[in-house]
């Protein structure tokens, strides 16, 4: 008995339930909603920009600076590019804002310098525990396109493509944390899990998930935390 194969099959047989009911369930939640046409689509797609390669190096990343397990509260860094200055975040790990990644507003009210952020970055690290990085092999990322626009661009004769793009992740087994958020992604609905990291002292995971979110030039990649609870 070849039991690979047999592995094999199962998980493949798996992947196309999950699949049926998650079609299942977003034909219930929309099914009040006007049948898209195919004059619709082939619009779409032919009046809106075309797209390219993006350029390496460039576009907005994110770092988790670490874990203050006293205020259940995660710390992320945004990188923006050459003289912007870096964006500071709470995830905040508990409560009503569970999952949600808010700026540090304080630190930039009074027209800081970049050697000030950066500063502030540093004093703030020092007192955080760091997260561990686990194997990105053992998670999935699954998309879906909420809703489709189209973007003016100044300068520009056709708009650029605009999308709302549902992101989850989720364990290779199907049995562990896993979340889901929604973002802004322009020209290419398209999504890549960079790294999944181990919260120190909780139960949870934070996962990076980069996609082509900086609608400059020929679209430039952008990154988001996504909090995976039990």
């Amino acid at each position: 008995m070849n039991r690979d194969a047999k592995t094999q099959s199962a998980l493949v047989a798996l992947a196309r339930t999950r699949r049926m009911q998650r079609a299942l369930a977003h034909a219930y939640l929309h099914r009040h909603a006007p049948l898209p046409t195919l004059r619709l689509s082939l619009g779409f797609m032919t009046t809106t920009a075309r797209t390219t390669e993006e350029v390496d190096g460039l576009g907005h990343r994110m770092t988790v600076l670490g874990v203050s397990r006293a205020e259940h509260t995660a710390y992320v860094v945004e990188e923006l590019g050459d003289g912007e200055l870096p964006i500071a975040y709470r995830l905040y790990l508990e409560g009503p804002r569970t999952g949600h990644l808010v700026p540090i507003q304080a630190w930039y009210e009074r027209d800081p310098s970049e050697a000030q952020i950066r500063a502030r970055i540093a004093r703030l690290a020092a007192t955080l525990e760091t997260c561990a990085r686990t194997t990105t092999e053992a998670w999935m990322l699954s998309t879906r396109v909420v809703q489709r626009r189209a973007l003016r661009v100044a300068g520009q004769d056709a708009p650029i493509r605009k999308f709302a793009l549902q992101l989850r992740v989720e364990p290779v087994s199907g049995v562990g944390a896993s979340g889901a958020t929604t973002v802004t992604a322009f020209l290419r609905p398209d999504a890549r899990l960079v790294e999944v990291l181990a919260l120190p002292g909780e139960t949870g995971m934070l996962a990076r998930v980069a996609f082509t979110g900086v609608p400059n030039g020929c679209g430039l990649p952008k990154e988001t935390i996504v909090l995976l609870s039990e």
